[in-house]
C-alpha cells in the first residue's frame, strides 16, 4: 500500500475530486489505480484570504514497484497497521469478568471481552440510553433530578451527553479500533480521517445502543440499575461485590470503569483499603457566545462557508499568579446543560448535536486545581471540594436547580449581572443573573478575569461584554486517583482490582478511556483462559 500525502483541494472544490489529483500527482491513468481511501484530513489557513483542505491518502495501484522507482515527492509505501489484540492465557476463571460502569472505558472492556468469548458481565447503576434520556429530559424541563439516571450516570457515560469529540494527543493503535468500531456501530465514516472527529450526542446515543446489543450477542450481560454498593476483599484480593446491598455476586476479577463523579464508589472503595490518592483537576465555569462571532472570528470572510460548517477553538493563558486558565471541551453549535448527579447541586456541562447548528458555542473556562487548595490530605478532599461549589452554585442559582450567570464585561467589572444582552442563555431548566464570585474560590475568578482579558487577544470578542458566564463547571476530571501497577494494571494493593479510565484517573475524553478499558481487557485476557 502507497501513502500519498499533501493533496490539497480548495474550500470550493468537492472531496470527489481527490481522485484526479491522485492521478495526475502520481501520473497514472484510472485503470491503473484499484483504490484508494482518505488516511487523513487537516485544514490550511495559513494565507490569508485562502482556505484549503489537505488529505493524506492510501492507495493501492498496480505496479506497486514500478511507481516506487520512480522516487515521486510525497509517496512512500505503507504496512497497513491493525488492531490485533493479545493472545489467550491459560489461568482458570471460575467466574466470567465483571465490568462496573457503561461509559467509552467499560463499554470497549467489555466489547473486548466479549468479542474473545469471556462472555463478560457489565454492571451499570443507571439506566439504558432511551429511559436516561426521558429522565434528563424531565430534569431539564421540570427539574425532577434523578440520582441514578442523569447526564453522569446510565449507558454511554457522561460523553454520551457532551460534543462527543473523538480528538486525542496519545498515538496508539487502539485509537484506531476505537474509532472504528464506532463506525461499525452507526457513527458516520469521516470520523476515521477528520481533522477534528466528533459524533454528538444524536448519533452518539445509537452507537452506544449498538455496542450493548453486540456485547449481548457475544455472550455478554449488560445489567442497568445494578449499582455495586460494596465490594469484599479476602487476603488483599477481589472476592465478590454486592449490587443494590441486597445482592452478591462471586467474581475474580474486576475491571472498575466507574467515571469521575461516582462519589459514593469512592467513598466505599476507601472505607475497604483500596489506595487511592488525591488528583489535581480543574474548575470554573461555561463560557457562551454566539456561534456567528466564533465563526467570523476564525473563518474570516469563509465563515458562513457550508465546507466549514460551525468553528471551534482552544485557549491557554498562564497567568501572573502561577495558575493555567484554559477552555476545554469546546461545544460548537451547541447548549449548556444541567449535568447534576445529585440533589442539592449545579454542576454544568457543555453539548452538541452532530450538526452543531444551534446558535450559541460554549465551552468550559477552568481554573487549574491542586491538592494543596484541597485544604485538607485526606485522599477524597477533591471531592469535598467540588460538592462545596457545587452546592453554593445551587444555593445561589435559587434552589431550584437554575444555574448563578453571570455577563463578561460585569464580571470583569467585579458586579452582578442584571440583564442580558444578544446572547441568550442556553442552560435548562433556568438561570439566575448574579455574581459568580459567590460561588467560586477566588484564585480561580482572579486568575479568570487576567486570562479573559488576554484571550480576548488570541480570539477576537471572547470577552465581549455580554458573552455569558454560567457556572460551575466542576466534572472536568476525577479528583482521585486509583492508584494501579503500570504493567498489571491492577490496584497495587487490591489484586484482580482493573481502576480504568477517567473516573480512576487515567484518561481525559472518550478515546482515551476507551483505549484504556480495551488496556485493562488485555490484562485479563492474555493471563486468563475464556474456557469457563
Amino acid at each position: 500500500m502507497l501513502r500519498v500525502s499533501n493533496i490539497k483541494l480548495s474550500i470550493d472544490e468537492d472531496i470527489s475530486k481527490v481522485k484526479d489529483i491522485i492521478l495526475r500527482k502520481l501520473k497514472i491513468k484510472e485503470n491503473e489505480l484499484i483504490k484508494y481511501t482518505i488516511y487523513k484530513e487537516s485544514i490550511d489557513a495559513r494565507k490569508r484570504g485562502k482556505i484549503d483542505f489537505v488529505y493524506t491518502v492510501d492507495i493501492e495501484v498496480r505496479n506497486e514497484d514500478k511507481l516506487l522507482n520512480k522516487h515521486l515527492k510525497d509517496v512512500v509505501k505503507v504496512n497497513e497497521t491493525k488492531y490485533i489484540g493479545v493472545n489467550i492465557g491459560s489461568e482458570k476463571l471460575n467466574h466470567r469478568p465483571v465490568i462496573i460502569g457503561s461509559g467509552p472505558a467499560g463499554l470497549f472492556a467489555a466489547l473486548v471481552l466479549a468479542q474473545k468469548g469471556y462472555s463478560p458481565i457489565l454492571l451499570e447503576r443507571g439506566l439504558d440510553v432511551d429511559n436516561r434520556t426521558n429522565d434528563i429530559k424531565d430534569f431539564w424541563n421540570n427539574r425532577k433530578i434523578k440520582n441514578n439516571s442523569n447526564v453522569q450516570f446510565g449507558e454511554g457515560g457522561a460523553g454520551t451527553f457532551s460534543d462527543g469529540k473523538l480528538t486525542t494527543r496519545i498515538k496508539d493503535i487502539r485509537c484506531r479500533k476505537v474509532l472504528d468500531e464506532f463506525v461499525n456501530f452507526g457513527a458516520p465514516d469521516e470520523i476515521l480521517y477528520s481533522y477534528k472527529p466528533h459524533v454528538g450526542t444524536d448519533i452518539l446515543k445509537g452507537v452506544v445502543k449498538n455496542i450493548r446489543n453486540e456485547i449481548v450477542r457475544l455472550g455478554g450481560e449488560v445489567r442497568f440499575d445494578s449499582k455495586v454498593t460494596d465490594i469484599t476483599i479476602d487476603n488483599n484480593k477481589v472476592k465478590s461485590i454486592t449490587i443494590n446491598e441486597d445482592e452478591s455476586i462471586d467474581c475474580e476479577v474486576i475491571i472498575l470503569a466507574i467515571g469521575h463523579s461516582a462519589r459514593d464508589t469512592y467513598r466505599m472503595l476507601y472505607k475497604r483499603g483500596v489506595r487511592i490518592i488525591q488528583k489535581p483537576f480543574a474548575i470554573g465555569a461555561r463560557i457562551e457566545h454566539p456561534q456567528e462571532l466564533i465563526n467570523k472570528t476564525q473563518y474570516k470572510k469563509f465563515y458562513n462557508h457550508p465546507r466549514l460548517g460551525a468553528a471551534d477553538y482552544r485557549l491557554i493563558e498562564h497567568t501572573s499568579n502561577d495558575r493555567t486558565a484554559y477552555t476545554f471541551c469546546m461545544c460548537p453549535g451547541g447548549s449548556v446543560i444541567a449535568s447534576a448527579s445529585n440533589e442539592f447541586e449545579v454542576v454544568t456541562n457543555g453539548m452538541s448535536q452532530h450538526a452543531r447548528d444551534e446558535v450559541n458555542a460554549n465551552s468550559a473556562f477552568l481554573v487549574n486545581v491542586l491538592p494543596e487548595d484541597f485544604g485538607s490530605d485526606h485522599p477524597l478532599s477533591g471531592i469535598e471540594f467540588q460538592e462545596k461549589y457545587e452546592k453554593m452554585a445551587f444555593s445561589l442559582g435559587g434552589e431550584n436547580y437554575d444555574a448563578p450567570v453571570q455577563l463578561v464585561g460585569d464580571f470583569l467589572s467585579d458586579k452582578a449581572s442584571n440583564t442580558i444582552g444578544d446572547v441568550e442563555p442556553s442552560y435548562k431548566p433556568g438561570y439566575k443573573l448574579t455574581d459568580l464570585r459567590e460561588c467560586l474560590p477566588e484564585f480561580v475568578t482572579s486568575t479568570m478575569k487576567e486570562a479573559l482579558l488576554s484571550l480576548d487577544k488570541k480570539l477576537n470578542g471572547f470577552a465581549r461584554y455580554d458573552a455569558l458566564l454560567t457556572g460551575v463547571e466542576t466534572r472536568s476530571s476525577a479528583p482521585i486517583r486509583i492508584v494501579r501497577d503500570e504493567k498489571t494494571l491492577q490496584s497495587i494493593n487490591t489484586k484482580n482490582l482493573y481502576p480504568c479510565g477517567e473516573g480512576a484517573g487515567y484518561a481525559g475524553g472518550i478515546v482515551t478511556a476507551a483505549v484504556d478499558g480495551i488496556k485493562c481487557a488485555e490484562r485479563i485476557i492474555e493471563k486468563y483462559s475464556n474456557d469457563f
